[in-house]
């Protein structure tokens, strides 16, 4: 008569059985269901929460039938107690589903869960509330303080932008659209329950924030005795990363802090720290370990472009001489790079796609004039650099621009070109310094944040409102998107927010998220994949080569080993597919699948539905499966590469600054006379000063952190989250093609002639080593972690 399937009587959970795994304590339960001899096969178990006054965190539930076997029910999920949530729990058997596939007992229970899921849109979400909806980001600023107005993002023509989970938080009344905030760093905010981080993990974070910030403590008491720049080089090294014979820290100092970090416990954790024992020294970054001095030289600057932290920005030059997106031609002529290619021509040089550039000037010229009233000094740049015939590329041109002193369009650019020595060499550092800083607010705010970090969270949003537990491409994306809301939801409460680290810390200040969501005006998903990617930026072309691409720099560590595993999640996700889809009539008539599509064009990233180029279509198997392995390269690769070498090329700061507080001195300036004098201390004042590079030091070396629950790429947090053997073998062949990748990417680094993979630094090229062991933890610069979380 429920068109439901049968329910057994009900078993009350008593004497449970407590054990250890690890540090988390668990109580294992054994009960008994007498049911009738025709029940049929149990293919849901639901839960409720009657007598505890507090959650508990159900792991899973294992049948075992009379008849010698047993079914599994993975839940990994927290459970309210029922006088708050007014419904019980409702956990499904580990297999996987297609809608048109499903038991009939099953099908009104698997419509009701989801629309549990997607809730109405309406009310202030409470801690046990499971509801999955969309919002803009309206969160960041106050309007009740002038310093603090931020735009909203998303949702609007001027400021496109992906969509965050709705909080349901009360609306400010001064503007009518901005969530209201109890304080500057905001730790109020609701997550999904089963979003959240594990007790252990919150725990691991904050015991890293805790160091992080006790790291902090001795340069900023320097500070006061020092003065806030250093000196010279030598004092930055010892001051950042040699042990204090005594720690000179005084009250001034830990009242600063007092302000500065999220809350009171944290303050006393910290306080703690610096009273029992000598505040940690940062470590050494890998930059500047082997040889303190290589990170000035072209050829590390060049191959950090190409192996560094940001490997995804350099473009293949198109046309001589560079153009803007308006038509206006660069200042750079033939006449400052034709000495410097040897016997090659521009022309025989663009023919053999040896010209490249590294371009920061479009997406930055309307915002400059607003930047540089902040107390900052700052470019549009573009550096163009020529591949030479051992296969490393040599910068031959930096163009430095700014909006000429009028109302119009028109700019003042200066041309710097190589030196090594006297007054023109001084000048080539500071113009390497002043692309370095536009390359580092670009990594953060767009490869780091918008292009990984923002753009996967309508995903997760979307696949927990359309695609039941039980659909295969649910559990398929289950692992890539473990933490990522939570890890989100912190950014926009510390790092993101007006005030917080990121404006304190990088050149766009609060001009920051706004400039970000200029440029994912342009965002296409299809552009995505690294195949895609490597093609529109000129780095490769289309070939009858396996993998059917040739890249036009051989020795490009970022694409010869990402494409290897690119093709590896390619041949995991196209097995997968074809496991469950054996038409393209069956993807086009996916109830579910359809429906979570459309979610995620039409409101997750609704602001980029009129792109028709954005989006395939999802009407075949073929274009399922690059849409999902597009999505967990975004989650997984992609995200690593740009995140776990943060320390240890940014973790010295004059090789990587966040801003800059001097322009490059004209000729004859008072300034010139002060580089001239003393070069290094016009470099050192001219970078970020002893806080905020502190500041920023204490941010990156949490982010470059593994943390010991993660989950890496080919890995399940358990054997049991199907009962396919099928699917369990697929696995077993990703994991050892993911192996293979692993031995490859050892045996290129340990080739002389591939100077790219270790440079003169020698830091071997390791971000993309896929660790399927997931053994190593903290700073190892290694490994790709299935989602992106911390």
């Amino acid at each position: 008569e429920t068109g439901k399937g049968k329910l057994s009587p009900e078993a009350p959970l008593r004497g449970g059985k407590k054990s250890k795994h690890g540090k988390t304590s668990t109580t294992t339960y054994h009960v008994t269901f007498v049911v009738d001899a025709d029940f049929g096969t149990p293919g849901a178990v639901s839960v409720r929460n009657g007598n505890r006054a507090d959650r508990f965190f159900l792991r899973h539930v294992r049948l075992e039938l009379a008849e010698d076997r047993s079914i599994h029910f993975e839940c990994n999920s927290w459970v309210y107690p029922y006088k708050k949530t007014a419904a019980d729990r409702l956990f499904f058997v580990n297999t996987s589903y297609l809608p048109s596939k499903t038991p009939e007992a099953l099908v009104l229970l698997r419509d009701e869960e989801l629309r549990s899921l997607r809730g109405d849109g309406k009310g202030e979400r409470k801690d046990w509330e499971r509801i999955y909806d969309y919002d803009r980001y309206n969160d960041l600023g106050n309007p009740d303080n002038p310093e603090h107005v931020r735009p909203v993002v998303g949702g609007t023509r001027t400021h496109p932008y992906p969509r965050r989970c709705r909080t349901g938080r009360a609306i400010s009344n001064t503007d009518g659209v901005t969530e209201t905030r109890k304080h500057v760093i905001n730790l109020d905010f609701y997550i999904p329950p089963d979003e959240r981080f594990s007790p252990g993990k919150l725990e691991e974070v904050l015991k890293l924030g805790v160091q992080a910030v006790t790291h902090f403590v001795i340069p900023e008491a320097r500070t006061l005795v020092h003065g806030n720049d250093f000196k010279s080089m030598e004092q930055l090294r010892k001051d950042l990363y040699s042990r204090p014979v005594q720690p000179a820290v005084d009250g001034e100092v830990m009242e600063r802090l007092k302000s500065s970090v999220p809350s009171h416990k944290t303050y006393k954790q910290v306080a703690k720290a610096v009273k029992e024992e000598h505040p940690a020294k940062f470590p050494i970054p890998q930059v500047i370990q082997q040889d303190p001095e290589a990170w000035r030289s072209d050829e590390e600057f060049a191959r950090e472009m190409l192996a560094g932290l940001n490997p995804v920005a350099i473009k293949r030059l198109q046309t001589f001489p560079p153009v803007s997106s308006g038509g206006k031609r660069s200042s750079i002529t033939a006449e400052h790079i034709k000495s410097q290619l040897g016997d090659v021509t521009i022309e025989m040089a663009m023919h053999q796609k040896r010209l490249y550039i590294l371009d920061h000037h479009d997406y930055l010229m309307p915002y400059l004039r607003r930047i540089n009233t902040l107390g900052v000094c700052i470019y549009a740049s573009r550096t163009l650099l020529f591949l030479k015939a051992d296969g490393t590329l040599k910068p031959v041109v930096i163009e430095l621009s700014l909006p000429s002193d009028g109302e119009g369009d028109t700019e003042l650019s200066r041309v710097f070109l190589p030196a090594t020595h006297g007054t023109e060499g001084h000048l080539w550092q500071l113009a390497k310094a002043h692309v370095s800083v536009n390359d580092s607010g670009y990594h953060q705010l767009i490869s780091h944040w918008l292009f990984t970090h923002a753009a996967v969270e309508p995903f997760i949003i979307a696949t927990r409102r359309q695609l039941s537990a039980m659909h295969p491409i649910h559990k398929l994306l289950e692992p890539h998107f473990k933490d990522t809301m939570q890890i989100n939801t912190l950014a926009r409460s510390i790092l993101l927010n007006a005030g917080g680290i990121l404006e304190r810390t990088m050149y766009p200040g609060k001009y920051a998220v706004e400039m970000s969501s200029a440029i994912y005006g342009d965002w296409r998903f299809t552009e995505q994949s690294l195949p895609n990617d490597l093609l529109k930026r000129g780095m490769a072309s289309s070939s009858n080569e396996p993998g059917g691409l040739t890249l036009h720099i051989e020795d490009y560590p970022y694409a010869v080993d990402g494409l290897e595993v690119w093709h590896a999640i390619d041949g995991w996700v196209r097995s997968y597919c074809a496991h469950f889809y054996h038409s393209d009539k069956e993807v086009d008539g996916d109830a579910e699948l359809q429906a979570w599509w459309h979610d995620v064009r039409t409101v997750g990233h609704g602001d980029r539905q009129g792109d028709q180029a954005c989006w395939l279509a999802l009407d075949t198997v073929d274009h399922l499966a690059q849409t999902l392995s597009t999505l967990i390269w975004i989650a997984s690769a992609l995200h690593a590469a740009v995140n776990f070498g943060q320390y240890a090329y940014a973790g010295f700061p004059p090789n990587r600054p966040t801003r800059c507080r001097r322009f490059v001195p004209l000729p004859g300036s008072p300034e010139m006379t002060q580089l001239e004098a003393d070069p290094e201390k016009f470099f050192l004042e001219m970078v970020p000063d002893r806080f905020t590079a502190t500041l920023g030091l204490a941010l990156i070396e949490v982010l470059s952190n593994h943390t010991s629950d993660e989950v890496y790429l080919g890995q399940r947090a358990t054997s049991t989250w199907t009962d396919d053997g099928q699917l369990l073998r697929l696995l077993d062949r990703f994991r050892e093609d993911l192996r293979r990748v692993e031995r490859r990417v050892e045996e290129r680094n340990k080739d002389p002639r591939l100077k790219n993979r270790r440079g003169p630094a020698k830091v071997p090229y390791t971000l993309l080593f896929p660790d399927v062991a997931g053994q190593e933890k903290g700073l190892t610069g290694k490994g790709i972690p299935n989602s992106v979380s911390i």
